[in-house]
């Protein structure tokens, strides 16, 4: 349970949040709609928000907080993940509202389907939120674009009766004790070793396309030859085709990587034995040197294209609030983005809630979110599946790695 002053700090939040259109640099201050009249809203929200009843509690909720105005609201499934494919078809004819995953930002506002929030709902996500979060909706303007409502990244989950406390902290130690599963195939996982040797993708920020994939020179052969030498271990798992969570049933995996999505899965693999933790370090060129992983956002945007545009800027600052993310966390075990909540009492007690925290703010980085990432994944990819077929070995990794990078070189995406 929240206490008083934290219960009216969520009011005050949610209050400010829906003043979204009051003061601010966006289109959220005009509507074509009339208070008076009924206001068509429509919704899209993954299909488990509607079912768990989330979606109309913070519908009702909203119209108790604007009791002049007059809702006809239309719900309809589209998950975030699917949302930029499906509002970019058409955006005019797209929802008032719908909730997204942060990868899609640059297709969204390229195809003018996203609405830029308000100074108060801007300045109200970066009071909420860590960095990574705040940049997770923020366009190539400097733009804020959505209320993001939970991070999107992956961890550790393991075997307590397996490894300490201390052990958890270095992967070297771990793979001594225990077996590891790992997808060095999976070009989403893989990058956590370069990022670690020092290794940038489109420059500090992830968002200069000029400055490319930098995950070459010596520090990048040091975490290839690391990978290698990983993938020889005796102790390692590659973590393909669901190989990880299925060696955590029987016993034969002893830690696995993955994000909140799989936490029921996890629990029931490993019963009392249950835990989760950030990244550890990975011991390169000689050095602890931390492991980080790709780190976005889910978030609430508003179509700039809707008819009754001050509503739905209002309405989704009001299902990104802390309110509304609390609610969706007592529903469905969404883990709130929201600093404030991270405090709160239930969420404490979730090791999978502590882990995801503890990674997005010091053991990962920000995924970008331009175009030019999409050029990225394949040649990741390959370049894992080379490592574990041994065709790139400790005596090649640096020329291995050096063709590596002059794939994305020679690229004609920019």
């Amino acid at each position: 349970m929240i206490n008083m002053k934290k219960a009216l700090a969520l009011v005050a939040s949610v209050a400010v949040l829906a003043g979204v259109s009051a003061c601010g640099n966006s289109n959220s201050g005009s509507s074509s709609s009339d208070s008076s009249k009924t206001v068509n809203m429509t919704v899209w929200t993954p299909s488990e928000d509607i079912s768990s009843g989330w979606t109309a509690k913070e519908e009702k909720a909203f119209e108790a907080a604007h009791k002049d105005y007059k809702i006809k609201w239309t719900n309809k499934a589209v998950s975030e993940a699917d949302a930029s494919k499906t509002v970019k078809q058409d955006p005019s004819a797209a929802a008032d509202v719908y909730l997204f995953a942060n990868d899609q930002l640059g297709t969204l506002i390229d195809a003018k389907a996203i609405g830029q929030l308000s100074d108060s709902a801007a300045a109200q996500v970066k009071k909420d939120n860590e960095k990574s979060m705040v940049q997770s909706v923020t366009g190539s303007d400097g733009n804020l674009y959505g209320v993001p409502y939970t991070g999107n990244t992956w961890f550790m989950y393991y075997n307590k009766s397996k490894f300490s406390a201390e052990d958890i902290k270095s992967l070297d130690s771990m793979i001594e004790k225990g077996k590891v599963a790992f997808p060095i195939s999976n070009s989403w996982y893989m990058p956590a070793f370069y990022y670690a040797a020092g290794g940038t993708l489109f420059g500090e920020d992830g968002n200069d396309a000029k400055a490319g994939v930098n995950f070459g020179g010596s520090n990048g052969a040091a975490a290839t030859t690391y990978l290698v030498n990983l993938a020889a271990n005796k102790n390692f798992v590659e973590d393909d085709n669901g190989a990880g969570l299925a060696g955590l049933k029987t016993g034969a995996v002893d830690a696995y990587f993955s994000g909140s999505w799989d936490a029921d899965n996890v629990k029931k693999a490993l019963g009392d034995n249950y835990a989760a933790a950030a990244l550890p370090t990975a011991k390169i060129n000689g050095k602890d040197a931390q492991l980080k992983s790709f780190a976005g956002s889910k978030a609430v945007a508003y179509n700039p294209n809707s008819k009754n545009v001050k509503v739905a800027s209002q309405f989704a600052a009001f299902l990104g609030s802390e309110k509304a993310q609390l609610d969706h966390y007592t529903m469905r075990q969404i883990i709130p983005s929201s600093k404030a909540l991270q405090s709160n009492s239930k969420v404490k007690a979730d090791p999978v809630a502590v882990a995801q925290a503890e990674t997005i703010a010091k053991t990962s980085v920000l995924q970008p979110t331009i175009s030019a990432m999409n050029n990225f994944w394949t040649p990741c990819q390959n370049f894992g599946k080379a490592i574990l077929s041994k065709n790139v070995n400790a005596s090649n990794a640096q020329q291995k790695t050096d063709e590596w990078m002059n794939q994305y070189k020679n690229s004609t995406i920019k």
